[in-house]
């Protein structure tokens, strides 16, 4: 098998920690923008997810494969630097992973959104689903309603519309396939980052116990749940979500719009 190529850009003071950005399903670095512009202090890496954005095609996407070819990423560029890993969703599911195998890696982790009951009943219909309704990928009108329950303002319409309505129906299944079958790893509790584990309000109840059990797996977690917001905390409130990240790594309390897990 060729080796997996992630495709990443770098941004900020290369000489600052490093601060790594890792995208959800169905969307890609672009994701990011709004942090990247604001986080200038600091070395601001995006990293596209395999068989997503710029990333290769030809190597199939796993949460498994995508977290060791992160690490090692990682590992390249930060040269003994600080480490601070933000994963959003998907991202948040390969951070998790990344942090179990490599305990000692990562200084910060920010876990936004992440899966961690297995849907099994709903992995079933994933297939079948998916090839009815992926005629609809294609449809603008469709595109725009999915766009809204995602947070994705018309800014990034035309990015999200381009990549969704280019990703193979193969692709689709196998990263939802990836998402629903996610646990937590037994050697998560093993990672010494400092971790911080945030929920929407208005998220489904699996994602709402989902964040309890990562809280509840490692002593080092902070388990926040954001009031008025779904899945998309990066992209529904840039401003509030970069506070929580700021006011978390500098030990302060938390904005109030954030109530707390633990």
């Amino acid at each position: 098998m060729k080796p997996l190529t992630l495709h990443y850009r770098e941004y900020g003071d290369r000489n600052a920690p490093l601060m790594v950005f890792l995208h959800g399903g169905g969307v890609s670095s672009w994701m990011w923008e709004k942090q990247v512009q604001y986080f200038t202090d600091y070395h601001c890496v995006t990293i596209d997810l395999p068989e997503q954005g710029l990333s290769d095609r030809e190597n199939k996407f796993s949460i498994a494969s995508s977290s060791e070819k992160v690490g090692a990423c990682i590992e390249k560029i930060a040269d003994g630097k600080e480490v601070i890993v933000i994963g959003f969703s998907l991202g948040a599911q390969v951070l998790i992973d990344l942090l179990s195998k490599n305990s000692n890696l990562i200084d910060y982790a920010m876990i936004n959104s992440a899966l961690v009951k297995p849907m099994k009943w709903g992995r079933k219909m994933i297939a079948p689903t998916i090839r009815l309704s992926y005629p609809l990928v294609k449809n603008r009108y469709f595109s725009k309603l999915q766009a809204k329950t995602l947070y994705i303002a018309d800014e990034y319409f035309e990015r999200y519309f381009q990549e969704s309505s280019q990703m193979k129906g193969e692709t689709l299944i196998r990263i939802l396939n990836e998402n629903m079958s996610f646990s937590i790893p037994d050697s998560f509790n093993q990672a010494k980052a400092n971790i911080i584990v945030t929920v929407g309000e208005k998220e489904k109840a699996v994602m709402q116990q989902s964040a309890i059990g990562l809280v509840n797996s490692n002593p080092n977690c902070t388990g926040v749940k954001i009031t008025g917001i779904g899945h998309g905390i990066p992209l529904a409130n840039p401003e509030l979500f970069h506070q929580i990240i700021e006011n978390w790594m500098q030990g302060r309390e938390m904005p109030k719009e954030c109530q707390s897990l633990n």
